[in-house]
């Protein structure tokens, strides 16, 4: 991919725009919120009901809840406007959470009430990413740096998943795991109540029906390698746990080369973001799946945990590269006024992929030999890249159609203006 090195614009460029440093640190705490929520819930749940069981299907509930209807809840995005829409969102996931926290406080808890309370403020849950990069679309006028925004907060977000955990685990040393709960509240409700009072913030675009109904179709390259990639990253999560328990290591070192992943999707997420790509967005996309893919498939040949932990950082190379070009493209397709729900279905392409990665890799250890499982992880990014290649091919002959076509009518000769009476 043909690439050249440009010393501007920069991240801090992207921090100079007006307002957007106010902005992006209130949707930063908004969103640390889902970093915390999750393991906040289920050690919650199961030390309030006593069952894995129960936990397994809260955790079910709350994240279905949260993800598939992601697309709806942006869309209100797109049609009210964040002011409008983001505050009754995130203070019904706040009211929820609490009631969820207050439920799960002391064991005993109804498990029917549990899975009500948890289904309902994953309905609830705000989109705050896809409204976050969306904004940065208006205060990033120039792709260059709109392509620097988006790594930045890619890896920005890396980053808030790594540290939610740490957090809970730091409160649960003193406190019920349902005070997880409350803080995931009230951060999302205090950073949300400073993202959509910033100046940053613009009223609803509404667009003709006719433009939003056709947006989908532009989508589905982003989609494809969002999806992909959730199914090989959950796939892996899975597989280096099998590997260094084969290997008679333990899951001790798991956490680390894991952590390696993140690392190398940080410094893969910055580094794309600096290269001033002259390549598009759509070839960019299926050369960063097909790298992805490539390298998890090898991975499974390692011959020890020193070897893996490298695969695992030149994978994670490609993860932050993937993800920040498929919203790319999904914002440069996306009519006016839909930019939202356009990150919401790559949002949620990720998110359904890993939850379906994780159950069929569970379901492939032990039925195969963990090399082959690797590279079945990596042949669903492979995969993913295949069809954003193939789609272009077609786009590029219809449009080629399209285009003699256009010059065949121009050289017919004109038709006679019709007669009056």
């Amino acid at each position: 991919m043909s690439a050249t090195t440009s010393p501007c614009p920069s991240y801090a460029a992207v921090l100079r725009v007006p307002y957007a440093r106010r902005t992006f640190a209130a949707a930063l705490v908004a969103r640390l919120s889902y970093g915390t929520v999750t393991l906040s819930v289920l050690l919650s749940v199961t030390r309030a009901t006593g069952s894995y069981a129960v936990s397994g299907v809260v955790m079910s509930l709350f994240g279905a809840a949260t993800v598939f209807l992601l697309p709806l809840r942006a869309s209100l995005i797109d049609r009210y406007g964040p002011r409008r829409a983001l505050l009754p969102m995130s203070a019904l996931y706040g009211t929820l959470l609490t009631a969820l926290a207050a439920l799960t406080w002391r064991p005993g808890a109804p498990a029917a009430l549990v899975a009500t309370a948890a289904a309902l403020a994953g309905a609830c849950a705000p989109p705050l990413g896809p409204t976050m990069r969306a904004l940065w679309s208006e205060l990033a006028a120039d792709r260059r740096l709109l392509q620097r925004a988006y790594s930045l907060d890619g890896v920005a977000e890396e980053l808030l998943f790594v540290s939610g955990p740490a957090l809970v685990g730091a409160l649960v040393t003193c406190a019920p795991p349902a005070a997880g709960i409350l803080l995931s509240a009230l951060l999302n409700v205090t950073g949300t109540c400073a993202f959509v009072t910033s100046p940053a913030m613009t009223g609803p675009r509404p667009t003709p029906r006719a433009r939003r109904s056709g947006a989908l179709r532009g989508l589905l390259p982003s989609v494809a390698v969002a999806a992909g990639t959730g199914l090989a990253l959950s796939g892996v999560d899975l597989l280096v746990t099998a590997f260094a328990s084969e290997r008679t290591h333990g899951t001790a070192l798991v956490p680390w080369i894991l952590g390696a992943l993140s690392a190398g999707s940080a410094v893969g997420g910055l580094v794309n973001g600096a290269i001033d790509w002259r390549r598009p967005a759509r070839v960019r996309l299926a050369g960063f799946a097909t790298a992805l893919g490539l390298v998890i498939a090898a991975a499974g040949l390692a011959p020890g945990l020193w070897s893996l932990t490298a695969a695992m950082v030149c994978a994670g190379a490609f993860i932050a590269p993937a993800l920040t070009t498929a919203y790319l493209l999904a914002d440069e397709t996306a009519p006016e006024g839909s930019r939202t729900r356009a990150g919401a279905w790559v949002n949620m392409a990720v998110n359904a992929g890993s939850s379906a990665g994780a159950l069929a890799t569970g379901l492939l250890i032990g039925a195969l030999p963990l090399p082959w499982c690797f590279a079945l992880a990596g042949a669903a990014a492979l995969l993913s890249a295949a069809a954003v290649t193939a789609g272009g091919r077609a786009t590029a002959v219809v449009g080629a159609e399209t285009e003699v076509e256009a010059e065949a009518e121009a050289e017919l000769p004109a038709a006679d203006p019709p007669v009056r009476a």
